[in-house]
């Protein structure tokens, strides 16, 4: 077994298992973390079923910053939209037989490269020429985004360059399933992309990325704007109010 096959498999068990377990314990700080008052972001819903119904609107359709920046708005979208088809389109490398919906959706994973890829250099764009954007922006900003671009590119690098062996792409990491290393496909593109992937799965947990699963526990987005029906105290305060 090449020495590049045993480097790889053994990268992506430690980038998988920092990327668990880094969101397993910000989910777990994010639920233990109290609300103790009651500030949703107005105009807010006043009953459960609105909340829910807003938390669909902003994570589909990000409405808030549809409402802040219509620029910003547009290439965020692209960039998020755009990463969902290509997260579906490789999804095709990890399951055997591949079914039916992910073989049809396989040529819009192609647009959702291209999509991603100017979505993202659209918000690179504007950390560099919005004065307020630029002022707030740091080098781990700029890193990331940069980090992005590059899988992106190196991605359709790939599709309409420099082709790889899918098939033995496949049987590697259908091997790490069965804790059996496979050879892995010496291809250069393919071995940055895929360095590059494994870099992102593992500072994913510790970086501004992590706003994903930080949303829905956010209490401007998620607390139901009823003050005056209910009274709001935080189980924290409640514990004590018992004691």
């Amino acid at each position: 077994m090449s020495l590049i096959s045993n480097f790889y498999a053994y990268l992506f068990y430690f980038a998988t298992f920092v990327l668990l377990g880094g969101l397993a314990l910000k989910v777990w700080q994010y639920a233990r973390t109290p609300a103790p008052l009651k500030i949703p972001t107005t105009p807010a819903p006043t009953t459960g079923s609105g909340v829910v119904l807003r938390m669909t609107r902003e994570v589909v359709l990000f409405e808030s910053l549809f409402r802040g920046n219509k620029w910003t708005w547009i290439f965020s979208w692209m960039f998020h939209f755009g990463l969902l088809l290509v997260t579906l389109r490789h999804l095709r490398y990890f399951i055997d037989p591949v079914p039916v919906p992910l073989q049809m959706i396989q040529p819009f994973g192609i647009y959702g490269g291209m999509a991603m890829v100017v979505g993202l250099g659209g918000l690179w764009v504007r950390r560099f020429f919005v004065d307020r954007v630029r002022y707030i922006s740091s080098r781990s900003d700029h890193l990331i985004l940069g980090l992005l671009v590059a899988i992106g590119l190196s991605g359709l690098t790939m599709r309409f360059v420099v082709h790889t062996d899918i098939i033995r792409l496949k049987e590697f990491f259908a091997g790490l399933y069965n804790f059996e290393i496979v050879t892995l496909p010496a291809d250069p593109v393919l071995l940055l992309h895929l360095l590059l992937v494994a870099t992102l799965m593992i500072i994913f947990p510790y970086s501004k990325l992590l706003h994903m699963p930080g949303l829905f526990f956010s209490p401007t987005r998620n607390q139901v704007d009823n003050p005056r029906e209910q009274r709001h105290i935080a189980p924290w305060a409640k514990r004590l109010e018992q004691e």
